[in-house]
């Protein structure tokens, strides 16, 4: 009888074991509580549907840009351009669309556009040897200028797509509210996730990411592996640009200069190493939201939005630690010293 609290406390390890051990559940654990933070100051505004609507309509160009990134940073490289692609790919969408008056060969060019800057960038990094920061900082300051170049520095509108099928396929609102760019945002993750976790192309990211000579060693052509993955991070950067600028109806040569450091942010967020050789297509998506979440929720909580960088700073932070303790293995370590601080040893009474 005595020794069923012992065997209670050994049937419930398991449990908490298999719970540390789910992808990105710190991640999903700071955006749960993120939210209802944000509803306990701000109920007005994050008990109602709107608002989590429009993290809907505005958080997908982010995440797709962010789950494209996962893969060139779990390779152990780093991609600065795509934020220029977005500018270019939404250039050449709109452009052809003006022209020919024709949306899907448009979305089309629009991806396979971005898919041929990525396609250089791999060529520069995997044959020539260019490190990827500089390559694709090259590439950034290229691409924005030729899109400047391209449109005389206009915007440019385009109303008429409004009426097209493929408007309300990839930004229409399904039954009424919910936006559909969510749907393919979440699609492009269980796709992604599959592809990173489930699928040989994955294995050999994760291979070359943590040494790239083991790699070749076991018979993984690095090079070929790298223009792979730099092709993909440019055509999901062509498909954000399409959901940005059919949203929008607008076209403008600097539409996605502002993703650069958020979309970075949710990939760190969610766990993905710099060093390379592990990333986290589950924890981009979470990331993601609370990247895409953090503004909307300090203005409404009416601390004002000189707190914003503030506050991002602090829950970045906590993200990491907490995804760094659990993902370790460190939790039962952290438990332990905490219980011996709470609770007094056997050997202080003397």
């Amino acid at each position: 009888m005595a020794k069923r609290p012992v065997l209670t406390r050994l049937a419930k390890r398991p449990v908490l074991t298999r719970l540390a051990k789910l992808e990105s559940l710190p991640i999903a654990a700071v955006l749960l509580t993120l939210y209802l933070v944000f509803m306990i100051t701000a109920p007005n505004v994050f008990t109602g549907h709107r608002i989590y609507m429009s993290f809907l309509q505005t958080i997908p160009p982010m995440l797709v840009l962010a789950l494209g990134l996962t893969f060139v940073i779990t390779a152990g490289e780093i991609d600065l351009s795509f934020s220029a692609v977005v500018a270019f790919a939404g250039f050449v969408f709109t452009w052809w669309y003006r022209t020919v008056g024709e949306p899907w060969s448009a979305l089309l060019l629009a991806i396979l556009a971005g898919a041929l800057v990525g396609y250089i960038n791999g060529v520069l990094v995997a044959k020539i040897g260019v490190p990827s920061i500089m390559a694709t900082l090259a590439a950034q300051f290229f691409w924005a200028g030729l899109t400047v170049l391209l449109a005389g520095g206009a915007s440019w509108n385009i109303k008429g797509i409004q009426d097209e099928a493929l408007h309300g396929i990839f930004v229409g609102r399904l039954f009424g509210s919910i936006p559909a760019q969510s749907l393919w945002a979440l699609a492009l993750t269980v796709f992604c996730w599959f592809l990173l976790n489930r699928h040989r192309f994955g294995e050999e990211i994760m291979f070359v990411g943590d040494n790239p000579n083991v790699a070749r060693v076991m018979g993984i052509n690095v090079e070929r592996t790298k223009i792979k993955l730099f092709t993909m991070n440019g055509a999901m950067a062509g498909f954000a640009a399409v959901l940005l600028t059919t949203e929008m109806n607008t076209f403008w040569t600097t539409q996605g200069e502002g993703y650069l450091l958020p979309v970075m942010a949710a990939v760190f967020i969610g766990g993905s190493s710099i060093a390379g050789g592990e990333g986290f297509v589950v924890g981009t998506f979470f990331g993601a939201y609370i990247i895409g979440s953090l503004e909307a929720g300090v203005v409404a909580t009416g601390i004002g939005g000189y707190w914003t960088q503030l506050v991002s700073g602090l829950v970045m932070g906590a993200s990491v630690v907490l995804n760094i303790v659990i993902g370790d293995g460190r939790l039962a370590a952290v438990s332990n010293r905490v219980r011996s601080w709470v609770t007094p040893s056997r050997d202080d009474g003397g």
